[in-house]
């Protein structure tokens, strides 16, 4: 059986931009839907599951930003802004909110799709790791589902951004991950805005995971040299 390309919802306000990145992804072989309004991207994500989303911050009937949180805590999908603000500022707030990567307009269409498939790039797995739900220390990951199960059996969403960066960890159990390693894997742009959105990642996946930050029992800083996951892990 077939599987349908990655569908890559866009929203921006301006035509023309729509129109340049639908072409150019769909001559790149994805699937596209295009959208002028918050209210109409939102309407339609009752009934579509995009795996990408290409945000413009600039929306004449909603807040971008808080769009884009919202996307994170509710969506399994990528979301990358595409954005004439280009003060660090502007891309720090972004990533910090839970996008995975910010391109600044004018931009080349073909990065935008590198981007992309970048983002929705699988990384590759060991045969003992060809599942998709990993355990360890009592707690449960579904990558599909990005859902976080406690011990007790409460569940947390996660955001693309999280899981990625806990799919990390995971596949890389009690060996040191180095910040050079985690922006090679998490396939960001090296600077401060995107060291400061992988703190703050870090930040959440430690919140979720009920740990002191004085003394994590999971994800363990080594000053200097990176983090290391402290935890057995197994995968179905």
């Amino acid at each position: 059986m077939t599987q349908d390309p990655p569908l890559i919802a866009i929203l921006d306000d301006e035509p023309d931009i729509r129109r340049l990145l639908a072409d150019t992804l769909e001559d790149a072989g994805f699937r596209t839907a295009s959208f002028g309004r918050a209210t109409e991207f939102e309407a339609a994500l009752r009934r579509m599951a995009p795996d990408a989303c290409l945000i413009d911050l600039g929306l004449p009937d909603r807040d971008g930003l808080a769009l884009v949180h919202r996307l994170a805590t509710q969506s399994g999908a990528a979301i990358i802004i595409v954005s004439g603000r280009a003060q660090v500022q502007d891309r720090v707030t972004g990533l910090e909110l839970g996008a995975d990567d910010y391109v600044i307009k004018p931009f080349d269409p073909a990065e935008v799709v590198a981007r992309i498939r970048a983002r929705l790039r699988k990384p590759a797995r060991e045969t003992s790791r060809n599942g998709q739900t990993a355990s360890f220390a009592g707690w449960s990951a579904d990558f599909d589902r990005y859902v976080l199960t406690a011990p007790d059996g409460a569940e947390t969403p996660l955001s693309h951004a999280e899981a990625e960066m806990l799919r990390m960890f995971l596949d890389s159990p009690r060996r040191l991950i180095s910040r050079t390693q985690m922006l090679e894997s998490l396939g960001g742009t090296a600077g401060d805005s995107f060291d400061r959105a992988m703190d703050v990642r870090i930040s959440r996946l430690r919140t979720k995971l009920g740990e002191d930050p004085r003394n994590p029992r999971l994800i363990k800083t080594i000053y200097g040299a990176g983090y290391i996951f402290l935890s057995e892990v197994g995968w179905s």
